[in-house]
């Protein structure tokens, strides 16, 4: 029982800490126009709309701009950092659910580290950010939208400490202050949407952690209640300034609760407003697979590996052995060992990162099973188990250890 169970508070909230910064420079550009203002905010908008589409480099080029024209605005500073942090997780493969669902969450320290150069102008913008909005604070200890943005700026910086440094207890601490602050935003504004999610995702989070960690996280000053953190989500969804954070959050919280109609809902809707973005796509097939929806999972990722194969923009690592894998679990799932043996072998050969290829060997046992060939699924199953074990990704581990007892059984997957 240490904080390590709270790092989850920090990572998950990477899919909810990103845009922010766009949200409060469109809410402060409302209550007090100027063309400056104006032009940083439509570039940081701009630069949302590029990162959220995967053109990163042009994304990291428009929100540099906004500083330029803003500098002694926390928000511009804060949206670099956001779209440095986007970028370092797509450098280094971290962009699906997969990552934030406790399965291989452990084994980021494996994966691919982003050039250095990112990660300084990451810490050096977000100090800025927090330097800036700190000093509007000292100066005026009730302004709510000083606090939003220093909350805003610590909830990045814990996701980045968990995710990237894997540093637990830089984390909780980030968190804490994160989750403090926007919380004194909701008692003076009990509408801001984008307090909301802040703080609902903490809340849901603390809720799902075991017993004693909970009381840790409660001792420290964290709230929790699973119902209330979804409604406080839930209730900024509707809002046109917060529905992609909104959206992501809610996301992975239902794909934790196992609402995989809502998820495909939630994926739909950004996938029509993101159509560059193929990575929903590849969420969509997966929570396919979750939702037991196999047939139209191997059809959503057959359509996405010919969107990957033909967009000339950079990828993820090991990402075609990604799309091929999900798609060949999917046929696994279908009962088609022949089809899903060629993309799993295929997969293998793509360089999957580490945690991929175990599940890429316990898939091939599975197809092996299914076709009757016992020695043979159990030599895969030991040598995913071995390579899940040496990644930290217990789901893989306990999965392989299970077949590796019994033979996949093809009327209960």
């Amino acid at each position: 029982m240490t904080v390590r169970a709270l790092a989850s508070i920090g990572v998950a909230l990477a899919l909810v800490a990103t845009s922010e910064p766009e949200l409060a420079a469109t809410r402060r550009q409302a209550a007090s126009p100027s063309t400056a203002a104006a032009t940083a905010k439509d570039l940081v908008d701009r630069a949302f709309d590029a990162a959220y589409s995967l053109d990163h480099d042009e994304a990291i080029a428009l929100a540099r701009q906004a500083i330029a024209v803003s500098p002694d605005d926390p928000d511009t500073h804060r949206g670099l950092a956001a779209i440095l942090w986007l970028n370092i997780l797509f450098r280094r493969g971290a962009v699906t659910i997969d990552h934030y669902m406790g399965s291989v969450t452990k084994s980021m320290g494996t994966l691919p580290k982003p050039p250095a150069e990112l990660i300084d102008e990451f810490h050096r913008e977000l100090d800025t950010s927090i330097r800036i909005a700190q000093a509007r604070l000292d100066k005026s200890p009730k302004d709510a939208d000083a606090k939003y943005d220093l909350g805003s700026a610590y909830a990045l910086e814990a996701s980045y400490a968990a995710a990237v440094e894997g540093s637990t207890f830089a984390a909780f601490k980030s968190a804490r202050r994160a989750y403090d602050l926007e919380e004194d935003v909701l008692d003076q504004q009990p509408d801001r949407a984008e307090a909301a999610i802040v703080v609902g995702s903490y809340r849901y989070l603390v809720a799902t952690l075991n017993l004693p960690t909970r009381w840790v996280a409660y001792m420290a000053g964290f709230g929790g209640g699973k119902a209330r953190g979804i409604a406080l989500v839930e209730s900024a969804l509707n809002d046109p300034e917060a529905h992609m954070d909104a959206s992501t959050a809610l996301i992975l919280i239902y794909t934790r609760e196992g609402r995989f109609e809502d998820v495909l809902k939630l994926l739909g809707r950004l996938e029509h407003e993101y159509p560059r973005n193929r990575i929903l796509v590849l969420e969509q097939g997966a929570t396919n697979i979750r939702a037991g929806h196999y047939a139209e999972a191997e059809a959503v990722l057959t359509v996405g590996l010919s969107q990957f194969e033909h967009d000339p923009r950079p990828k993820v690592p090991g990402e075609r052995a990604l799309w091929l894998y999900k798609r060949g679990a999917a046929r696994v799932l279908l009962h088609h060992p022949v089809d899903a043996q060629a993309d799993l072998r295929a997969a293998l050969e793509a360089a999957p990162v580490e945690w991929v290829r175990g599940r890429i060997r316990l898939e091939l046992g599975k197809t092996e099973d299914l076709q009757g060939h016992r020695q043979a699924a159990i030599g895969e199953y030991r040598q995913a188990h071995q390579i899940a074990d040496a990644n930290n990704d217990p789901i893989g581990s306990t999965a392989a250890a299970r077949y590796e007892r019994q033979p996949f059984d093809r009327q209960k997957p």
